[in-house]
């Protein structure tokens, strides 16, 4: 079971999110807060597999109830945050305090609880038009990126053009018929060959490379 904590001020938010994580079979929820003060000491009083922060929130904000909560020492939940904003200046600094992914609160339902599992399974996890917006900016700055003089075969082109584009592993395997652990294992060699430590970086090397 992934334990999941619920973080956002209004309480009809925490309400529907609760009912849709504890309708999925390997899913629960382990504790609720309104802020991120309280998001701190109920996750040390849990200790959840993941949270899902909201960012605008009285008190402390989401971003920083997330640098807090990943500094401390001992294991540390995943987070991935779930707001109404999707602007860079929230954006940024969400990412800059370690989430691990980042939806704005329109995500289909299925997609969140997709979301969930994904960043769990140690994806970095954003919906298209932010994952599109991240490789925008990496691409226009050279700082720190893989060359895209490598050697690839053919199928391994195939999946870092659909990483590129932002499918999930499940997706990606469906597109090319391929079992999704087979699509691990391209993924794997691709991070190899390409030096790209996780999947924007990634993205951002199959952006450049088509160019």
């Amino acid at each position: 079971m992934i334990r999941v904590l619920l973080v956002d001020d209004q309480r009809l938010v925490r309400a529907g999110l609760r009912m849709l994580v504890e309708a999925a079979a390997d899913l629960e929820v382990v504790g609720e807060a309104a802020d991120g003060v309280a998001a701190l000491r109920v996750a040390a009083e849990v200790s959840p597999d993941l949270v899902l922060m909201d960012l605008r929130m009285p008190g402390m904000d989401g971003v920083a109830a997330t640098r807090e909560l990943l500094g401390r020492g001992g294991p540390v939940p995943k987070v991935l945050v779930l707001t109404t904003f999707d602007d860079d200046e929230h954006l940024f600094p969400a990412l800059a305090a370690g989430a691990s992914g980042y939806l704005v609160k329109d995500t289909d339902p299925d997609q969140l609880l997709a979301a969930i599992r994904r960043v769990m399974e140690g994806e970095l996890l954003f919906s298209p038009p932010l994952l599109r917006r991240l490789v925008a900016r990496a691409v226009a700055s050279p700082a720190e990126m893989p060359s895209p003089a490598v050697d690839l075969t053919v199928r391994e082109v195939e999946v870092l053009e659909l990483v590129g584009a932002g499918l999930s592993n499940g997706e990606i395997a469906e597109r090319l018929h391929l079992g999704v652990t087979t699509v691990k294992k391209h993924l794997a060699h691709l991070m190899d060959k390409t030096g790209a430590d996780n999947r924007v970086r990634l993205a951002v090397f199959a952006v450049r490379r088509a160019r």
